[in-house]
């Protein structure tokens, strides 16, 4: 997501609690939050997929490869 979308999600919750917004922009909002989230849901799962552990024994295990990387 570009820094221009991320000013106009703040651009947009600034108006909406100073003078409220229109249903076009409501429907703006709510589309660039989806997109917001889904990016950061995407990081985060990158993030967690690239766990790595020592066991006891000395053995890594990569966290990711055994519970993460599953197709939605």
């Amino acid at each position: 997501m570009n820094q221009k979308k991320l000013d106009r999600i703040n651009e947009l919750y600034h108006k909406s609690q100073s003078e409220g917004l229109t249903n076009a922009e409501k429907e703006e909002q709510r589309l660039l939050r989806e997109e917001y989230v889904a990016l950061v849901r995407a990081n985060l799962r990158g993030q967690l997929n690239n766990i790595s552990i020592q066991n006891p024994d000395g053995t890594i295990e990569n966290l990711g490869e055994k519970y993460g990387k599953k197709k939605l």
